[in-house]
C-alpha cells in the first residue's frame, strides 16, 4: 500500500491485480503501464541494507532457490529499506540479480516514508 500510496500522491493511477501475477502493482505512467515488483528490507549489515530482489519459482512446499525476476516480465522495482527511504529502480538496472546492497542505488531514491510513520502531536 506504502507503494500505491506514493504513486498516487505523484499523481500517477495505480492498480493491484486482483489474480496472483509476477508484478505487485500497475502503474499508469506518461509512457505507458509500468509493472512494480515492491519489496521491502529489515536486513542491515556492515556494507548497508541489502534485499532481496529475486523470486521462489512456484513448486511443491516452495524449496527452490531464488531466481531473478524477467526484466521483460518487470518494468521497475518500488524498494522500500529498514530506515523508510524508497527507491524506484528499473528493473533493467538490476537485471540478473536476487540479492542488492541498496547502498549502491542511492540515486534511485525517490523519498522517504517516514513522515506516513509518525503520529502528529495532537493525537498522541
Amino acid at each position: 500500500m506504502l507503494a500505491a500510496s506514493w504513486f498516487s500522491l505523484c499523481g500517477f493511477a495505480t492498480a493491484i491485480p486482483v489474480e496472483p501475477a509476477i508484478y505487485d502493482l500497475l502503474v499508469s505512467m506518461p509512457d505507458g503501464i509500468t509493472r512494480v515488483q515492491v519489496k521491502t528490507t529489515t536486513y542491515s549489515s556492515r556494507s548497508g541494507w541489502q534485499v532481496g530482489v529475486g523470486r521462489r519459482p512456484y513448486s511443491a512446499g516452495n524449496r527452490e532457490g531464488l531466481v531473478p525476476y524477467d526484466p521483460d516480465l518487470i518494468d521497475s522495482f518500488f524498494i522500500v529499506d529498514g530506515d523508510l527511504a524508497m527507491y524506484l529502480i528499473p528493473s533493467r538496472v538490476i537485471a540478473g540479480r536476487v540479492q542488492i546492497q541498496l547502498r549502491t542505488y542511492v540515486r534511485y531514491i525517490v523519498g522517504s516514508a517516514a513522515g506516513f510513520m509518525r503520529l502528529p502531536p495532537h493525537v498522541a
